[in-house]
């Protein structure tokens, strides 16, 4: 069983929703992202996305934009965020997902990719900009290394092409609540709760819901209503990781807010 399993099932079992916290590889640098990773952990949170800097990243609203140029200002790559990872198993086992392009994926070599992936230990990769129809390569080294390939399902999705993306997809599937990007606010929550529907009944594997989950009360309203596995938390916490150059105080900061996040997803 994959540590991504093991997490969903550990947390169901505590009647709990999965909080995967969102950090920007890199920013303000790597040797404080290590420590940003183990000090959320320590706060809650119950797996970790990994943004890699990309100079277009389609997906990514201002904040998350502003922390990659940030990043790539600093010279870090995909090579280099791998690298943390690595470092980072020496310290912790929580599932460490990467969220990449395909463009520094290619640049790298893409089996070489997996295989570096697996060596480090990363659990799962989220690639916002491949197409299932281009996936088949992926999907095979994805297996061929025991990295969950991750996919998005958004409101736009069609129910045919729903069932071919839950039936390529492993780890979790992740369902994006807006057309946008990430940042943006969720207006409200009904056609959420219907979609995250929608994909259960379509399969067994894990929904984890993000885009647009900024505070305490929404995190809890989402997972309540819509009854997903886990809710992803990102340009929040990377606007207090904003702050790391201005503020000594930024890391407990984050901590007192990773620790409300997760207190929302419990369950009595």
């Amino acid at each position: 069983m994959s540590r991504i399993q093991e997490t969903f099932q550990r947390s169901d079992a505590k009647h709990e929703t999965v909080l995967i916290a969102y950090v920007m590889a890199g920013d303000p640098n790597l040797s404080t992202t290590e420590k940003i990773v183990l000090e959320i952990e320590k706060a809650g949170a119950d797996m970790i996305e990994l943004g890699v800097p990309f100079s277009d990243p389609v997906a990514d609203g201002p904040t998350i934009q502003k922390a990659s140029e940030r990043a790539l200002e600093k010279g870090v790559t995909l090579k280099s965020v791998i690298e943390t990872v690595s470092a980072l198993r020496k310290q912790t086992q929580i599932p460490i997902l990467l969220m990449t392009y395909l463009n520094p994926i290619h640049a790298m070599g893409v089996e070489l990719f997996f295989k570096k992936g697996r060596a480090v230990g990363i659990d799962g990769v989220i690639i916002p900009d491949m197409p299932l129809e281009e996936a088949e390569a992926y999907l095979a080294l994805s297996r061929r290394y025991r990295i969950n390939l991750i996919f998005l399902i958004a409101p736009t999705t069609s129910p045919s092409r729903m069932k071919k993306i839950v039936k390529a997809a492993s780890g979790f599937i992740y369902y994006v609540t807006l057309t946008g990007t990430t940042g943006a606010p969720l207006q409200e929550t009904n056609s959420v709760v219907e979609q995250v529907s929608k994909i259960k009944s379509l399969t067994k594997m894990p929904v984890a819901v993000g885009f647009g989950i900024s505070d305490y009360a929404q995190a809890r309203a989402v997972a309540h209503l819509t009854g997903a596995d886990g809710i992803i938390v990102g340009s929040a916490l990377v606007k207090t990781i904003e702050t790391a150059s201005k503020d000594a105080f930024f890391l407990s900061k984050l901590s007192e807010q990773v620790s409300e996040f997760k207190e929302a997803l419990r369950w009595p």
